[in-house]
């Protein structure tokens, strides 16, 4: 690595991080170092424009979110020429997904290299194999590079991110800050002109950019810049642990535990030793006793193979949580800002499509800004209203997706049961039952009338389902039932998908 991707793991802050020139106006400013914004720096610093990123710490974080990277999300790194960022990390393969409800479970693979749309490289980026997995403890070139189907990865978060970040450092058109961002400065046209940041040593400093990204994360403080009724909904949480050396039932597949009787558990391998489960609380207030919870409502449903990993979780009594928001985005229209990221669109982690729509984003992005000149701020805000029309055909799928799965999986009325089970049977079916779903899942099929069509085949086959079991006799209650699922269908995926485009 470059000189310039100096140790940030020490106490005291380097003193090449408090150092940027404030005499200058910048091409970029970027505000958040999370996954999306090193991101965004070296695809705009490759292509020529000089790039100031500001974090308020570059200490390798400790985080349960982004921890599981769809097939969608590797092919976008790809295109960015960043994909070696998984490499070194004792990240973890995915090479699909395995569904458990009740006594049953499904296998669904990752979709065929051949059967989607073609890896795009970005001239400029991608150059020297930086496109391509290296080999290492876990992450195999044979398996990523020339396997027929796609892979995903999971990792430990912090070390994804570290990576990631030392890539942007080395690259000379970039300039890392270390800072608090307290302010985005507007000029007398009400243009973002760039942010004031308080320094350690300096106070609080101004910096100008022509074109000012905002990138910081699921709390946001700058998101009220775009649009003050841009806020995130949140009505659900995810209770998190750490498990150790676990006996996984499915390996290098996410794990989604359904039942009758329980809410959502995801389950996957963040590394050699360490896997991450996520338990679904239907509040945003988690439980006063989580630990009185989880042996209660979680520990029942455990796969056997994996009782052990986690009862000594309990025991260690090391729960994280985090709260699941849903924010639909809305148009880039104030001049000299870019709003991206979490900061700007979420949707439920349960799918863990995060990552592939940020990452999307900024491919995107990137395709359509990188060669132009950000002081030409009509000129941006102009195609800023294409960005935002052409992203959503991934962005809703995904979003939509995660949203409509959470409320079949949860299950929290008979009619959502129904669906569950409807779901889970039309898995099992296999072929294009499951091919076209993990399309979505995945993030390589960003079709949103194909999703819907499928949507409705599932409860169309849910309510086929439900009528078959009662038989005749049933049948003029199940027909009622079928009225009713169908309605709790809409509701559960019709509002959302508008949402996404209504904006």
């Amino acid at each position: 690595m470059d000189a310039k991707a100096f140790d940030v793991s020490t106490e005291s802050t380097p003193k090449e991080l408090l150092i940027a020139d404030d005499s200058i106006v910048y091409d970029a400013i970027v505000v958040g170092a999370g996954v999306i914004g090193p991101c965004i720096a070296t695809s705009l610093a490759r292509k020529g424009k000089n790039v100031l990123i500001i974090e308020k710490s570059w200490a390798m974080p400790e985080r349960i979110v982004g921890e599981l990277m769809q097939p969608g999300g590797v092919r976008a790194l790809r295109s960015l020429g960043m994909v070696q960022a998984i490499n070194n990390i004792d990240a973890f393969p995915v090479t699909g997904y395995t569904v458990f409800y009740n006594d049953q479970k499904v296998d669904i693979p990752y979709p065929y290299k051949a059967d989607i749309a073609p890896l795009e490289k970005i001239e400029g980026l991608v150059k020297d194999g930086n496109d391509q997995v290296l080999e290492d403890k876990n992450l195999h070139v044979k398996d990523y590079e020339e396997d027929e189907r796609e892979r995903g990865v999971a990792f430990v978060h912090g070390r994804f991110l570290d990576n990631l970040r030392k890539i942007t450092m080395s690259e000379t058109n970039v300039t890392c800050l270390q800072g608090n961002c307290i302010e985005i400065l507007r000029n007398e046209k009400n243009e973002v002109i760039g942010t004031k940041v308080e320094i350690e040593g300096r106070g609080k400093i101004s910096f100008k950019a022509d074109l000012t990204f905002i990138c910081d994360g699921i709390f946001s403080h700058f998101r009220k810049e775009l649009s003050t009724t841009h806020i995130p909904k949140v009505e659900s949480s995810f209770i998190g642990m750490a498990l150790f050396h676990a006996d996984i039932p499915a390996p290098m597949h996410g794990h989604v535990i359904l039942g009758s009787d329980h809410l959502p558990i995801i389950l996957y391998q963040i590394s050699s030793v360490e896997t991450r489960i996520l338990c679904a609380y239907n509040s945003k207030k988690v439980p006063s006793n989580i630990k009185e919870w989880m042996i209660k409502n979680v520990q029942p449903f455990i796969p056997k193979s994996l009782r052990a990993a986690f009862d000594l979780a309990l025991i260690d009594n090391k729960f994280k949580s985090l709260p699941n928001s849903y924010l639909p985005s809305v148009p880039n229209t104030v001049p000299g800002m870019c709003v991206i990221g979490d900061a700007m669109n979420m949707r439920h982690p349960l799918t863990g499509g995060g990552m592939t729509v940020g990452l999307s984003d900024v491919v995107l992005f990137v395709k359509m800004f990188g060669d132009m000149d950000f002081s030409d701020r009509s000129k941006i805000t102009l195609e800023m209203e294409k960005f935002h029309q052409d992203k959503r055909s991934y962005d809703s799928v995904i979003n939509t997706l995660s949203i409509s799965l959470y409320s079949l999986f949860a299950a929290e009325n008979d009619n959502l049961k129904a669906l569950q089970k409807g779901c889970f049977k039309y898995f099992q079916r296999g072929g294009n039952c499951v091919n076209v779903p993990i399309k979505f899942l995945s993030g390589t099929l960003p079709n949103p009338l194909l999703l819907s069509k499928t949507f409705f085949a599932v409860v169309l086959y849910a309510i086929i389902t439900n009528i078959q079991e009662h038989g005749v006799k049933g049948l003029p209650i199940t027909l009622l039932q079928a009225i009713s699922i169908l309605l709790t269908a809409c509701k559960v995926f019709t509002p959302y998908l508008y949402r996404e485009w209504a904006n």
